[in-house]
């Protein structure tokens, strides 16, 4: 299996962490939770935002949740939110929809992780890869994107 970039950066910074591959045509994230045997509360997506004056927020939820955008924006500061554009995410992030990932972005945006993370070992999220899930501690993740656990979903 060839590592993806998210596999070296945890590496590099000696996180441990587990890969999961599954059906590279499944993109909804409860059958990618299912086909796992996980429960979808502990797989998240990740979701990249912007505000009106262009900032770039990302938001990791878990993959059954919808983000709400009110507690979104007040958990980055911003007065609101809005999702971006599927077709800039991969000239922002360097990531595909369905493979985006919260580790390795091209710049670093602020990163908030839906709080429910904290209730888990591990949490699933991209390995920056269509196919393929990094199976992690939440708070090793947390910590090393410089993140923050926030209430995001309803």
């Amino acid at each position: 299996m060839d590592k993806t970039n998210v596999h070296r950066l945890l590496d590099v910074a000696s996180i441990s962490y587990t890969i999961h591959s599954y059906d590279p045509s499944l993109t909804d994230g409860e059958k990618i939770a299912a086909t796992l045997g996980e429960d979808p509360s502990c797989v998240f997506k990740t979701l990249v935002t912007e505000d009106a004056n262009h900032n770039h927020y990302v938001f990791c939820i878990p993959v059954h949740s919808k983000l709400n955008l009110k507690k979104a924006a007040k958990a980055c500061g911003a007065k609101s939110i809005a999702m971006i554009l599927q077709k800039t995410l991969l000239p922002l992030t360097g990531y595909v929809h369905g493979g985006c990932s919260p580790i390795g972005m091209k710049k670093p945006f602020p990163t908030y992780i839906d709080e429910t993370a904290q209730i888990f070992d591990t949490i699933f999220v991209s390995a920056g890869k269509l196919g393929q899930q990094v199976e992690l501690s939440p708070l090793d993740l947390c910590t090393y994107i410089k993140g923050n656990f926030a209430d995001l979903t309803d």
